[in-house]
């Protein structure tokens, strides 16, 4: 059975949201509502999407500062529709200088909606599919696959946060390195470490977790005593 593409769609607006929703569902689409630019952000911490469809008057924390916390902190390269009554072409230009695959403005036909969807997915689907994106990192049953941002073990996709996924990558990609506490907060969440924050501890436990509840006989990650982690 085809996986759903999981799409999910911030506005604030009830009506709008639920409109936005009904459309995509029609298309086969798996949709996920945010009210505010808050909840989406930690939807976006916790949860997988293939794509984010984003107002821009938001509540919290508005449309603009969530799309560059997305390419900015975050680094998620998924592709993010702006759906905005704002209708200048400087408002254009600026979002889609800032991140943003494409814009449209309100209020708009619910073909065009669903057909630059497929547009946007499609073009985020050929770029993983591209040679340069067939690059994967493999340790013993467990293999992480950059481009596209994907994780498996024994086969199996696991779902992880991005702050989860960008501990592994950087485990991954060099395995015999030791990495600090120190290192792995300052090059994931992008500044300083403090000392006493145990954030980085929880990351790498739920890690652990997620994978030996698909691969429990195999050891992945090693804690060295005093230094950090390491890929075991």
């Amino acid at each position: 059975m085809r996986e759903k593409k999981r799409i999910l769609i911030v506005e604030d607006d009830t009506d709008i949201n639920r409109l936005i929703a009904a459309i995509l569902g029609r298309q086969g689409y798996e949709t996920v509502s945010a009210f505010s630019g808050t909840e989406a952000l930690l939807r976006l911490e916790q949860e997988e999407f293939r794509m984010v469809i984003l107002d821009l008057m938001l509540p919290g924390m508005d449309g603009e500062l969530l799309l560059a916390h997305m390419r900015g902190k975050m680094q998620k390269g998924i592709p993010v529709l702006v759906l905005s009554a704002r209708a200048s072409l400087a408002d254009k230009v600026q979002l889609l200088m800032s991140g943003a695959d494409d814009y449209m403005t309100k209020p708009f036909e619910p073909e065009e909606l669903a057909a630059r969807v497929y547009s946007c997915l499609r073009r985020a689907n050929s770029a993983e599919n591209s040679p340069s994106a067939k690059r994967e990192y493999c340790h013993k049953n467990l293999i992480l696959y950059p481009d596209s941002r994907r994780v498996t073990v024994k086969g199996q996709e696991l779902t992880l946060t991005p702050h989860e996924y960008e501990i592994l990558l950087l485990l991954v990609q060099s395995p015999e390195k030791v990495y600090s506490r120190e290192t792995l907060y300052e090059q994931v969440w992008k500044g300083g470490y403090y000392g006493e924050d145990n954030t980085v501890n929880v990351h790498v436990s739920n890690l652990r977790k997620k994978i030996a509840a698909v691969d429990a006989e195999e050891e992945y990650i090693k804690t060295v005593w005093g230094i950090g982690f390491k890929m075991a």
